[in-house]
């Protein structure tokens, strides 16, 4: 499961590309509402499948108001973190932007998550973000070997990415708090809340983005109207995807442990660099530097998700 949503995680933002000339401002709508909505479908039907205490609608019942308000808080900052990330890619491109946003993110999820449940071996688990790290690192290598001589990285991108990095790793030790301390929420119950904390978020975030946006010129709710269904059913789509590796992933994580379910699921970047060469074309007549380090990116990847799974063994 945790390799799934590595995969999910890694897949979502194809159905953003398919789109052309669409703002990501109001792709995020229909994007925040698949999320939520698959969550949902999964907690009434596999989260409740064997009924009795644990069934999704019993557990909201009797797990503690405070747990149910942490996992919709994380949600709510891991839109905002997630909208700021794909802003970053925008102004600085992934070369920049995602070894800043998902290497932060990576490490401060990790480390505070297992400081909230300490399983698993730390030596191990230590080994193996640190080669997580060092292949995102060399993701952004890789594309950095595109760019074009003379490119000036703006300041603010930078910024942008290293506040989404932040952001982003605060949202697991929410979901570890959610579902580790007094009557606590089950996996599913912790995913319906933090995509429906993501989904309201969007009401508050998205709406000023869209009229003072990072990039682009500010967009009306009328253009949301004007997009094609299909641009709204890619959306939808792009979010079940995202929401069920969530899913998965919280599954996972109940098994062993939250700081080792989110560590292998960070590894989303190598997933989503596949798409890129395999299906997109990103290198095509990329150089040897670019493909070397991107040859060096998968090594580290395969090594680091191997730690990590020992960390559990172990």
């Amino acid at each position: 499961m945790t390799v799934l949503s590595t995969v999910c995680w890694g897949s979502f933002a194809n159905t953003f590309k398919v789109t052309r000339n669409y703002r990501f401002d109001l792709y995020y709508w229909d994007y925040g509402l698949g999320i939520f909505l698959i969550s949902l479908v999964l907690a009434l039907t596999m989260g409740s499948f064997h009924g009795g205490s644990t069934a999704f609608l019993a557990n909201v019942h009797t797990a503690d108001n405070i747990n149910l308000f942490y996992a919709a808080l994380g949600g709510f900052i891991f839109n905002i973190a997630n909208v700021l990330l794909v802003a970053g890619i925008e102004i600085v491109g992934l070369a920049i932007a995602f070894p800043i946003s998902i290497g932060i993110a990576l490490v401060e999820g990790v480390v505070l998550s297992y400081a909230l449940q300490p399983r698993g071996n730390p030596v191990l688990l230590g080994a193996g973000v640190f080669m997580a790290v060092v292949a995102v690192v060399l993701v952004g290598k890789a594309y950095g070997a595109l760019r074009t001589e003379g490119s000036v990285v703006s300041r603010r991108g930078v910024v942008v990415c290293l506040i989404s990095g932040l952001l982003m790793g605060i949202f697991a030790p929410f979901v570890t708090r959610a579902m580790t301390r007094g009557n606590t929420l089950t996996p599913y119950t912790t995913a319906v809340f933090l995509t429906l904390g993501a989904f309201l978020c969007c009401f508050v975030f998205n709406t000023i983005l869209m009229r003072k946006p990072i990039v682009g010129s500010p967009v009306a709710a009328a253009d949301y109207f004007r997009a094609p269904a299909s641009y709204h059913a890619l959306g939808l789509l792009g979010g079940a995807i995202w929401g069920i590796g969530t899913v998965f992933n919280f599954v996972a994580a109940s098994l062993v442990g939250v700081a080792i379910s989110y560590a292998i699921g960070q590894a989303s970047p190598m997933v989503a660099c596949l798409w890129g060469v395999f299906v997109w074309k990103e290198f095509r007549g990329a150089n040897a530097r670019a493909k070397g380090y991107l040859a060096a990116m998968f090594g580290a990847y395969v090594l680091a998700l191997v730690l990590i799974a020992r960390a559990y063994a172990g």
